[in-house]
């Protein structure tokens, strides 16, 4: 088009807009509005007819530009019905910016800018509001002096125009709202203040909140709190109040609330408002002063700025500065300021003037933020208030006021009502806002019931708003994307304001006609203004991100994982400010929701499963983050995305993984997020306990916890809690039906609060412990929690500690305590005020129930009078009057601590206490009864009766008074323990706590009827003195061990000092011979001499009933004595670590000598060196050592090790020696009592020298006895191997020599034979291992010739090659070989050439092994014929190896003629038809054959029908193993038939086949007599088929070990009537094995009297189980190990299993991995009884050391 006819065309075109905006002039206004937000609508000329004001606000919106120009075309053709051959041109014209002239034509004379302007008043400011005048700077420059005078006459009429003007501004800016169309008529006026809570002033780094000021009608929220934002009593000084909230919860509309209500006349107090928003601050680039901020950036006066500014500064008290947005202030400003108050300064620094009252003083400020770390400006006594949004009342009430005068109002209330989770969501005022915009909508087309399901989550919500709000009902997917991209970029460049240029104009368009954006003039510095554009809400802008992410295919699905990511938002953060991501994952979860797979699917025009996949890619990020350990905020933001999904199966996996304490600490935490939680919770199966410490509260969140089913514990412990925080808990707690223990500590909840909660308690019957500590409860208060709480049927614990008690209510408490038949115990200490009530199988309904109980009454008599005490002293006497003067035999306690007794009073006390309880626990500690009070005791404890403990420590007793106590054990029958600590001033009397509970170290879990049995009291409980930290003298030592001469037996001593000297240990070791109850003396932590090793030694033989001395580092020394009545037995030493050296060796050994027989002598860990262990050996002949001696860890070289090489000849009783030189530095001797047939050397890592090698050999030639030696990593190589079997000769005799070097495993098979041609005597058996890097030759000497290996050698006479003399020479010294090993081997075709050679000249062989191993065909053909010519053969091992099926049916040739074998093994082996009928047909032959072993080679019911056809041709067959041969019933029943033939059958495996229970049958008729071992795991047998067994089994005289492991037996357990007399080992590993059969079960192990093992895991036993077995192991003599792991053994069992062990002091170990079985009771049960073993990892328990 020319430009002449473009010039025509637009203006026509313009005419035809005129035209139709003049039939819509609102719409028209809301638009320019919205584009030009600071124009004044209401200035246009009132004379103006509709189409010259249509026109004048086009030719505005033109002026602003080619964006905004464009925005508004889209805006015209996308809202409102424009004929299509109108919107064509329009957008073809103006909409795409290449045809937009500089000046439109519209008929009339065209306006300057400046004519364009006039009579419009500018409304900017960088809150958004107040009338901006033409620019002139303030503060800049100074005006000159005459000026000033002239306008000082008008200054007050200045400054009150100025006013006039502030408030007119705010006037029209919050007097002119207009609706968007779609809107209902009450959105702009349905406001409802939300909930604000007070907390004391505080510094920003200090997280103790003060209480809550106000009534609670103030903390509830009510429009008077509004206004009592700034009721502080704060006269001087800065006014700042700091107003924290959450992201929605209506900061910024409480800040525009205040503008309005000021500018309405509400807020009189105050004549000047200024409101700035730190988002908009951020733009400002320049440094600028507090009147420029004022009056440049918010509105300036007409006249005499400086004057204004004067006028304000005076008046001050009268000015609020609103700053909202704290937490996106940028540039962090230092508290100490660098410059002048008048200086220019970031914003920030002008915030922290104002704050500090540098600036303005005596101004209120007024700053709103999120949760977060506050800068470092604000002072310490700055006002915070907590928004935490609405309650149920508050959202009701906004609902009906945004549905006034509609006719859906009650029907959204309907929908609110009856959907909780919709209320929780709208407990957030943003999303309450959404939710009402979505049901304006979807209420008039949906059914009742219906809209509020379309509605789920925030995120949905978000969805249905933005699908029901656009224009003529749907939506452009461009435009969704192109919006939701400039969210995303904003968002991760830190954007929330954009400029015109920043949106495309469609985009523009689209987010002002769904009103998705928002307008606002901004400055970005004086003088410079435009418009700036930003989402409605911060979270808008998110979702938006959120909604690009998920649905643009320009983001790659792998890169959504990282944007799923959770904040710590905790009060007090190391980061600056709140990022302006956190709510983004929130939402990417919401849109991966399976209902926003359509809405996505439309946005992003792909098809579901594209959706589905970036869905999955969100889903399996929240997965991992679900299995993660996270923190209290991490998880509430977790609770928030899982529930956002919709997913259950993701919920649940949350919710069991969440740790059963769950803690919260020090963050906010609202309505909203305690319902998410609640909803994750819902989904969890075990319990869990809830802490909340120092966390701000929403009052109404406890309502979120109702019907909870899953908490056990519930505590919240916070200064912020107050009473209608009380009333919303009341009314959640009857709801909570598994809640068993409530605190709620620290609160500042009145009477009235308590009493709501009180009130309610009665309606949670399950409760077992309530705490209300710290509450600055009153008495009557407390009084009435009493009074209502012990009526609680199942309370154990109810705890008041830290309130205001007097000693009135004290004494009424007492009384409450003796009088009420729950109660078992009443503390007061300090400030501790605890009742213990009895559990409810404890409590009585008989006055005799009452008076199980103690009164616990602790005083402080420090500097106090006497008169003081004895005051107290009559009250307690006045208590002990009152009570009865006969008990029941109860547990009574009586607590008299810090009383002030003395000596004097013992006398009247102890007649009061005998005379009116049986006592079981008095304590008497922290008085001053001293040494004549401890002597009284003596006397006067026998009057008592019997006591379980008596405590008298802090009283300033002496040693003396501990002897004259340790008379008692004579005198008192129940005092078993006397434990004493002079450093402490522990001074304990106690009877036997042996008993469980003692043990256990606290009360055990209830046992099953029938269950209990006394374990501990069937043993002999010795008697203990124990006394630490005390001064040991001579003298002393020698007036106890007189006291101790008169203690009945058994008696254990325990002492400990600092150090004991020569003497004193003399002293005391002189004594023990006249202690014959004496069982144990330990010093433990007392520091000895390094004599003291000698004048233990001597101990041996000064004190014949000494049995062990164990004496380690000179530090700890402990003494076992045998009793009288044993027979004198062996003697064991150990003296570890105590610095002997070569001096002491010899004095040491002549001690020792004296000591008839001394089993096991331990001197590891000392300083012996070589020269030390030389003077041992020397010694050793005369030591008694019957055996074993142990010298590790003594510097100890290769020297020593051929030292002791040299000197076992002469040491005839030495059986063993072993030596390790590496890290282990271990060295043994062990002992027989008689002379040794053979020795046995093992030397490990010993690193011999060529040099070393012949020394080796001359001490093993003077050996005259058969000898075995193990080289391990020696450093012997080949050549030195060969050396040392050249040169070791015997007159007679067999070595043995095992070498393990690594070269072994390297070398090849003819290498380690040509080895042996070097050996001096005749090699009788080889072993070659590679795997194990392994040799194992036997020599036997002298050399002897076979006359058949000499003419076979002599027909191998050509020596000319290497392989014939190597076959020479092997004939040569392997004439006698009988045995021949090869394992782990690669076999060359050269070897077994060699093999093919050897093995027909061996006529002594006896013995070919070749397992594991790779040999080709012509190897095979070859090995074949050699073996083919050893028809002496009787063990034949062929198993594991990799042949093949060709090589293994010629192999098949080498059986052929056998008829001598007795063992025969081809194991894993491909034994197909034609192999197997080839094998029986061999096998008919072998009548001498006693082992055949065919285990896993697949031979199925037609081999197993085959074998049992040859079977009966085996009379001598012994064992026989068919384990995993894929054998059915058929094959198995065919078996049974054939092996009940085989009478002299012991070993039978038949394990991994399909076998049944008709085979079962089978071998039941007709077991082998003389069976030992029977193996059937996983034979799929039944209850029929076992029991059969177990019946055929019954009374077998011979069977050591039955497996059924894996089989579903059930009910068919083995049932013996007779018993296995020889069985030590029984597998029933997972065989569905339950509590039905354990009393069958343990009696038919109790008739097995050799059972060594029993294994009994991945089995449904339970306790009923546990308790049967308890009680059958003390009569199972020879059990060493029981295995019970993957059972259902709770902590109940496990403690009788505990108690059965006790008794059974043979047993090892046993095992209950894997059993539900809580940690803390796994640790208690450890400390008992190291046997029980709960590890994954099976830890073989060793013999005690001594045994």
């Amino acid at each position: 088009m020319d430009p002449i006819s473009l010039q025509l065309g637009t203006k026509n075109l313009w005419s035809l807009l005129v035209r139709l905006l003049s039939k819509d002039p609102q719409w028209l206004n809301a638009k320019v509005k919205f584009f030009l937000p600071k124009m004044d609508l209401s200035s246009r000329n009132k004379a103006e007819d509709a189409t010259q004001g249509v026109m004048l606000q086009l030719n505005r919106l033109h002026t602003q530009g080619q964006a905004t120009w464009q925005a508004f075309i889209h805006c015209v053709c996308m809202e409102l019905d424009v004929p299509l051959d109108l919107e064509v041109p329009l957008l073809s014209t103006w909409g795409h910016g290449d045809a937009f002239p500089s000046q439109l034509e519209t008929g009339e004379e065209s306006q300057s800018e400046s004519q364009l302007h006039h009579g419009e008043s500018w409304s900017c400011g960088a809150g958004g509001g107040g009338l901006k005048r033409p620019h002139q700077s303030c503060g800049s420059s100074p005006r000159p002096k005459q000026c000033r005078k002239q306008q000082l006459g008008g200054y007050e009429e200045l400054a009150k125009r100025y006013l006039q003007l502030l408030r007119s501004s705010a006037q029209q800016r919050y007097g002119s709202r207009t609706r968007r169309p779609g809107q209902p008529l009450a959105f702009h006026q349905a406001y409802i203040p939300p909930i604000l809570q007070w907390s004391r002033a505080t510094a920003p780094f200090n997280t103790q909140e003060g209480a809550i000021l106000g009534d609670p009608k103030a903390e509830d929220g009510t429009e008077a709190s509004i206004l009592d934002l700034f009721n502080t009593k704060a006269d001087k000084g800065p006014r700042v109040t700091v107003l924290l909230g959450k992201a929605g919860m209506g900061k910024t509309t409480l800040a525009h609330r205040l503008c309005q209500k000021w500018a309405d006349g509400q807020l009189d107090r105050f004549q000047a408002l200024f409101l700035f928003e730190f988002r908009q601050l951020n733009l400002i680039t320049e440094f600028l002063t507090l009147p420029q901020l004022l009056f440049d950036l918010y509105l300036s006066p007409e006249a005499g700025p400086d004057l204004v500014f004067q006028y304000l500064e005076e008046n001050a008290k009268g000015v609020l500065l609103i700053f909202d947005g704290l937490d996106q202030a940028l540039h962090p400003h230092s508290s100490k300021d660098t410059a002048g108050p008048e200086a220019p300064s970031p914003a920030l620094a002008l915030f922290s003037g104002l704050c500090k009252g540098t600036l303005l003083p005596g101004c209120w400020v007024l700053a709103t933020s999120r949760p977060g770390k506050l800068p470092n400006c604000l002072p310490t006594e700055a006002a915070m208030v907590h928004m935490w949004g609405f309650d149920r009342p508050r959202v009701e009430e906004y609902v009906g006021r945004f549905f006034s005068n509609q006719p859906w109002q009650e029907a959204a209330l309907a929908e609110l009502r009856e959907n909780r989770h919709l209320q929780s969501m709208c407990a957030v005022p943003a999303v309450c806002q959404v939710t009402c915009l979505c049901l304006y909508n979807l209420l008039p087309s949906s059914s009742p019931g219906q809209s509020a399901a379309l509605l789920p989550t925030v995120t949905q919500n978000y969805v249905q708003m933005v699908s029901t709000l656009g224009p003529r009902g749907h939506l452009l997917p461009e435009s969704l994307l192109g919006l939701s991209e400039v969210a995303l970029r904003g968002l991760e460049t830190g954007k929330v304001i954009f400029s015109v240029g920043d949106i495309p104009p469609p985009m523009m368009a689209f987010g002002a006609a769904l009103g998705l954006l928002t307008s606002f003039c901004i400055c970005t510095g004086p003088g410079h203004q435009e418009t700036g554009y930003a989402f409605t809400h911060l979270s808008l802008q998110e979702f938006f991100a959120a909604l690009h992410l998920m649905a643009s295919p320009e983001v790659d699905k792998n890169a959504l994982a990282h944007y799923v990511t959770l904040s710590s938002r905790w009060v007090l953060r190391t980061k600056a400010k709140l990022g302006l991501l956190d709510h983004l994952p929130t939402f990417l979860a919401g849109l991966a929701s399976r209902a926003c797979c359509p809405f996505l699917s439309h946005v992003a025009q792909r098809d579901e499963v594209w959706v589905g996949a970036r869905q999955a890619e969100v889903m399996q990020a929240l997965r991992k983050l679900a299995t993660r350990r996270l923190t209290g905020p991490k998880v509430v933001a977790l609770c928030h995305c899982v529930g956002e999904t919709q997913e259950p199966e993701l919920a649940s996996l949350m919710a069991q993984s969440l740790p059963c304490h769950l803690s919260f600490h020090n963050f906010p935490l609202t309505y909203a997020d305690l319902a998410s939680l609640n909803n994750i919770l819902g989904h969890r199966n075990a319990p869990i306990q809830l802490d909340f410490e120092g966390c701000p509260l929403e009052p109404h969140c406890p309502e979120a916890l109702a019907g909870c089913k899953q908490v056990e514990n519930l505590s919240f412990k916070s200064r912020k809690c107050g009473d209608a925080f009380a009333e919303a808990l009341s009314r959640s707690l009857p709801t909570m039906g598994s809640l068993k223990k409530l605190g709620l500590a620290g609160s500042k909840i009145t009477a009235q609060g308590i009493g709501r909660l009180v009130q309610a308690l009665p309606l949670c019957p399950q409760l077992e412990e309530v705490s209300f500590q710290d509450n600055q409860l009153k008495d009557g208060v407390l009084l009435n929690i009493v009074e209502v709480l012990l009526s609680l049927p199942r309370l154990q614990k109810l705890d008041l500690s830290r309130n205001s008690v007097s000693m009135s209510t004290l004494l009424c408490l007492t009384k409450v305590a003796i009088t009420s038949p729950a109660v078992r115990m009443l503390q007061v200490r300090e400030a501790d005020l605890i009742f213990l009530l009895s559990p409810p199988t404890e409590t009585a309904a008989e006055l005799q129930g009452l008076l199980h109980k103690t009164v616990v009454l602790t005083f402080a008599p420090e500097q106090e009078e006497q008169g003081g005490i004895q005051e107290r002293a009559a009250l307690h006497d006045g208590l002990m009057r009152q009570m009865p003067c006969e008990l029941p035999p109860h547990s009574t306690r009586i607590r008299l601590t810090h009383c002030g007794l003395q000596a004097k009073h013992l006398a009247q006390l102890c007649r009061a206490l005998g005379g009116s309880c049986r006592l079981s626990h008095l304590d008497f500690s922290g008085n001053a009864l001293g040494d004549e009070g401890a002597a009284q005791l003596a006397q006067l404890l026998p009057g008592l009766g019997t006591l379980q403990s008596l405590n008298l420590s802090e009283n300033g007793l002496s040693l003396d008074s501990v002897f004259i106590l340790t008379q008692c054990f004579s005198t008192l029958q129940w005092l078993f323990h006397l434990e004493v600590n002079s450093e402490s001033q522990h001074v304990v009397l106690r009877g036997d706590r042996r008993g469980r509970d003692q043990l256990a170290g606290g009360p055990l879990p209830e046992f099953p009827a029938g269950a209990r049995f006394s374990a501990f009291d069937q043993r002999c409980i010795p008697r203990s003195v124990c006394l630490r930290q005390c001064l040991l003298e001579p003298l002393s030592l020698t007036h106890l061990c007189e006291t101790l001469e008169k203690c009945p037996g058994p008696l254990e001593v325990k002492l400990s000092c600092e150090v004991l000297s020569d003497q004193s240990l003399e002293t005391l070791l002189n004594h023990l011979p006249r202690l014959p109850q004496l069982s144990l003396l330990q010093l433990s932590e007392t520091r000895l001499s390094p004599r003291s090793p000698l004048l233990l030694a001597d101990l041996f033989s000064l004190c014949p009933q000494v049995q062990k001395v164990d004496l380690r580092s000179l530090y700890h020394t402990t003494l076992h004595f045998r009793s009288s009545e044993e027979q004198k037995g062996e003697f064991c030493g150990r003296f570890m670590d105590c610095a002997l050296s070569q001096e002491h060796v010899e004095p040491l050994c002549w001690l020792l000598s004296k000591c008839e027989d001394l089993n096991q002598l331990d001197l590891s860990a000392n300083l012996l060196g070589d020269d030390g262990l030389q003077c041992l050996l020397e010694c050793l002949p005369q030591l008694p050592i019957s055996a074993s001696l142990d010298l590790s860890h003594n510097s100890i070289s290769v020297e020593g090790a051929l030292c002791l090489v040299k000197t076992l000849p002469s040491c005839p009783r030495v059986r063993e020696a072993s030596v390790n030189l590496g890290s282990e530095q271990s060295f043994w001797i062990h002992f027989s009592r008689q002379e040794e047939a053979g020795k046995t050397l093992r030397l490990s890592q010993c690193s011999f020298r060529p040099e070393h090698v012949p020394r080796l050999a001359t001490g093993l030639n003077q050996a005259l006895k058969p000898t075995a030696l193990t080289l391990t990593q020696c450093c012997l190589g080949l050549k030195q191997l060969t050396v040392l079997l050249s040169l070791v000769r015997w007159p007679m005799g067999l070595f043995n020599l095992r070498v393990e070097e690594p070269w072994v495993g390297k070398a090849g098979v003819l290498a380690l034979l040509e080895v042996c041609t070097q050996a001096s005597g005749n090699i009788t058996e080889i072993s070659i291992a590679k795997a194990q890097q392994q040799l194992c030759l036997q020599l036997e000497f002298p050399r002897q010739e076979n006359p058949e290996a000499v003419a076979l050698r002599l027909a191998h006479c050509d020596l000319g090659t290497h392989h014939n003399l190597l076959v020479w020479q092997l004939m040569e010294t392997c004439a006698r070989l009988r045995q021949l090993s090869l394992s782990q081997v690669n076999l060359c075709d050269t070897s077994s050439l060699l093999l093919q050679s050897l093995l027909p000249s061996l006529s002594e062989l006896k013995t070919f092994r070749l397992t594991c191993s790779c040999v080709r065909s012509e190897g095979l053909a070859h090995l074949t014929s050699g073996l083919s010519h050893c028809l002496h053969l009787e063990e034949l091992d062929l198993s594991n190896n990799q042949f093949g099926e060709e090589g293994t049916r010629v192999l098949m040739g080498v059986l052929e003629g056998k008829c001598w074998l007795k063992r025969l093994d081809l194991s894993h082996l491909p034994l197909g038809g034609s192999i197997l009928a080839v094998l029986t047909q061999r096998l008919r032959h072998m009548t001498l054959l006693q082992s055949l072993r065919l285990s896993h080679n697949q031979i199925g019911d037609t081999g197993a029908q085959l074998l049992a056809a040859v079977l009966p041709w085996l009379p001598e067959l012994r064992k026989i193993d068919l384990s995993g041969n894929g054998i059915g019933p058929a094959g198995g029943v065919r078996l049974a038939e054939s092996l009940a033939l085989c009478r002299h059958l012991e070993q039978l495996m038949l394990g991994c086949n399909a076998l049944g229970d008709a085979t079962a049958l089978g071998l039941a008729q007709g077991l082998p007599r003389h069976l030992r071992i029977l193996h059937l795991p996983s034979s799929r047998l039944g209850p029929e088929g076992a029991l059969s067994l177990s019946q055929a089994l019954d009374g077998c005289p011979y069977v050591e070990e039955v497996s059924l492991a894996e089989n579903s037996l059930a009910r068919g357990i083995p049932q013996f009537c007779q018993g296995l007399p020889l069985l030590r080992r029984i597998d029933l590993v997972s065989c569905d094995i339950d509590d039905h059969t354990a009393k069958p079960l343990a009696a038919s192990l109790l008739l097995c009297p050799a059972l060594e093992e029993i294994l009994l895991s991945w089995n449904v036993l339970g306790d009923e189980a546990a308790a049967e077995l308890a009680r059958v192991l003390p009569q199972m003599g020879q059990l060493k190990r029981m295995d019970l792991e993957k059972n259902r053994i709770t902590a109940c069992g496990a403690w009788l299993l505990a108690e059965g062990l006790a008794q059974g002091s043979g047993i090892q170990v046993i095992r209950l991995w894997n059993n539900p079985i809580p940690p803390d009771t796994v640790q208690r049960l450890q400390r008992q009884e190291p046997r029980l073993d709960f590890a994954f990892f099976d830890k073989q328990p060793k013999a005690p050391w001594g045994t």
